[in-house]
């Protein structure tokens, strides 16, 4: 167990002293820790408190303030204003501090029982019954509960998940501890517990409506798409008008591909919505994925809802063929630069601007924005390269041509699926585009089945400095392979549609080519490869929905590169002839040529209808959506050059994979 920091053990101090009613001492020590960490929320917290508690009630609103800018959602500060507020017998500006605080946070029985006196207080006796309701449900639930879901509404997810855990083990089931358990599951990103948690939950009490969307919501995460549905409308037939409900049931239908019903689910909404700018963008990102001119409008229409809505200009510029107006690039510059935008608002912007400018050929300036988006991005990131680095040494020890050889028949015979992987921006999706312009073929898109068995293989324990995957493959016994294709195959079928075979387009599947061998040994490979500058500097200008974190600094994609460079290598050396490369500058030069090549490594018969790739009618979900419905052009293949002057670290990054990527 991690041993608390100097800061931690201070904070215990000071929450002891404030216990013993000590207040002075509680301030002065809550000062002195302000001083070396003058920006920690719980020390300044204890200092407003201790504030109070001796009087000097304007210095805590003071405190309050400084405490609201840094950390605006800790819903105790707004408990801890409301107390000061009634201290100076300010009853509306109490009862608006109070409510702020059970907004953010529920479980607050201080905030309620206050909120139901100053309502009485005031003649608002419907709304102090209604305060009391609240105070007497939190009553029903253990301490304990009420506790860890206070602390998980302000963030405290670590502490949270213990005393949770705790009540569990010693009192066994208890639906609301389960619920918050599974929870903080989705928050921490553990979704397999948290699935089984829910399951666990609605068993006891199928009839939990609130608990049946959270579940479904962890099934539409976990990209289980068809039973996000089924859930879905199974708490659509009960309320048809609730909104949750249809929106999730739009998302699973986003999920599934069924585009035509999400638009028509969203436009639904539109009536009547308090946020119709998200509604636009999720009608327009259908309509982008398939192919319809549409997307310009809706992207135009929740700007026009909310002005300042970087994620709509960042999607008008990803469509690559859109073009801003001198107006639309001076209104981006305006917004980028105010003081009061959001970060995720600023990054989208600092993006957006980047492609715009690229496009008017004022090269510095672009730079610049895409510098400062990536910058955003890498400090929310944990991202570490060593961690990256580490699989790739262990891939290279545990994939072995002995392994392979002891497990030569052990997987699912089946040969349906053909994956495309590399990294991403490497051609992988003009590959998708050509293969599944052949009818024997079914594009799907990037499915996160192969990242979810590696997650069941990684186990609920395992660090990310020791971690169980992949030396877990050593040890598995042959039927468990076959299981895990069986798997595989069966989570993969609700994306297709009838062709004998389809794509698996999730680019970072590279990384377990020997997993993916192993359980599925008839299936087809293939490595889509690009240039390293011009593959590192387009991922560095794609601002990504989520994952590859790799890809917000120059040096962690040049080290990326070359870690993946070596992995092929390995891949190379131990699977001979499994799997086929693709070099995307090739692929440009003779598109023929290269068709018949994939074609012939996949087993299926040459179809003309591959060469007009840009004619296949089907939706596509990848940055490349739009470029894949235009005929193959040679102009992007230099387009770094035009930033060269600013990609030295990149270069350095990169070292000889500057001439061995074709080895």
């Amino acid at each position: 167990m991690t041993e608390p920091s100097t800061v931690e053990l201070e904070l215990r101090r000071i929450g002891e002293l404030t216990q013993e009613r000590r207040f002075a001492e509680a301030l002065v020590a809550a000062d002195a820790l302000l001083a070396l960490a003058p920006e920690n929320r719980d020390a300044l917290y204890q200092r407003a408190l201790a504030q109070r508690r001796i009087g000097d009630v304007t210095a805590a609103l003071a405190t309050l303030a400084t405490l609201e800018q840094l950390h605006p959602r800790f819903s105790r500060l707004f408990q801890e204003r409301g107390q000061c507020y009634v201290a100076l017998k300010r009853a509306p500006e109490a009862i608006d501090a109070f409510l702020r605080a059970v907004n953010l946070n529920a479980a607050l029985p201080v905030s309620w029982s206050m909120l139901e006196g100053l309502y009485r207080m005031t003649g608002q006796l419907s709304s102090a019954a209604d305060a009391a309701a609240h105070v007497s449900t939190l009553k029903q639930l253990p301490p304990q509960v009420v506790t860890a879901t206070a602390l998980f509404s302000d963030g405290a997810l670590a502490e949270a998940e213990r005393l949770v855990r705790d009540y569990l083990l010693a009192h066994g089931h208890h639906i609301e501890a389960m619920r918050l358990l599974a929870r903080i599951g989705m928050a921490r990103g553990v979704l397999d517990d948290a699935q089984l948690l829910l399951e666990g939950v609605l068993e006891l009490a199928p009839d939990y409506h609130v608990a049946r969307l959270e579940y479904a919501q962890v099934l539409a995460d976990r990209h289980l798409h068809r039973q996000a549905q089924r859930e879905a409308e199974r708490l659509l037939a009960l309320e048809p008008d609730n909104r949750n409900y249809r929106t999730l049931l739009a998302l699973s239908c986003v999920g599934l591909g069924q585009h035509e019903r999400a638009i028509e689910v969203y436009r639904g909404l539109l009536v009547g919505s308090a946020q119709p700018a998200e509604l636009h963008l999720s009608i327009a990102h259908s309509l982008k994925t398939q192919g319809r001119a549409e997307a310009i409008g809706e992207y135009h229409a929740a700007i026009t809802a909310r002005p300042h809505f970087g994620e709509a200009y960042w999607s008008l510029a990803n469509l690559k063929t859109y073009r801003f107006t001198d107006v639309e690039l001076e209104r981006m510059q305006s917004i980028e630069a105010l003081p009061a935008t959001s970060a995720l608002d600023r990054c989208h912007l600092c993006f957006a601007l980047g492609k715009a400018l690229e496009d008017r050929a004022r090269y510095a300036e672009s730079f610049e924005y895409y510098r400062r988006g990536n910058a955003i991005k890498r400090a929310e990131s944990r991202y570490r390269a060593e961690i990256t680095e580490l699989n790739t040494r262990l891939q290279i020890e545990v994939c072995t041509p002995a392994l392979f050889a002891a497990h030569a028949k052990s997987g699912a015979v089946q040969s349906d699926p053909i994956f495309v992987l590399g990294l991403p921006r490497s051609g992988s999706t003009l590959i998708e585009q050509i293969l599944a312009s052949h009818p024997a073929v079914e594009g799907t898109h990037e499915l996160a089945d192969v990242p979810r068995i590696v997650t069941e293989l990684e186990g609920r324990e395992s660090e990310p400095a020791r971690p169980r995957y992949p030396g877990v493959l050593a040890q598995l016994p042959a039927q468990e392979y076959r299981r895990l294709g069986e798997l595989y195959l069966a989570g993969t079928r609700h994306y297709r549609s009838g062709a004998p075979r389809f794509i698996d387009k999730m680019p970072n599947n590279f990384r377990h080519i020997g997993l993916i061998h192993l359980m599925l040994p008839n299936a087809t490979i293939i490595d889509a490869r690009r240039e390293p500058m011009a593959c590192c500097f387009s991922n560095f200008k794609q601002l990504f929905a989520h994952g590859q974190e790799f890809t917000y600094s120059l040096e962690d994609i040049g080290r990326y590169y070359r870690s993946y460079l070596e992995l092929m290598r390995h891949w190379d050396a131990v699977l001979p002839g499994r799997i086929l490369r693709v070099q995307y500058e090739d692929l440009v030069d003779d598109l023929e040529g290269n068709v018949r090549r994939l074609l012939e490594h996949c087993g299926l018969e040459f179809e003309p209808a591959c060469l007009q790739f840009h004619r296949t009618e089907r939706s596509v979900r990848t940055a490349s959506s739009e470029q894949v419905r235009q005929p193959i052009y040679r102009e992007g293949l230099e387009q770094w050059r035009q930033f060269e002057p600013w990609l030295e670290p990149l270069r350095e990054a990169l070292g000889d994979a500057l001439t061995r990527y074709r080895e």
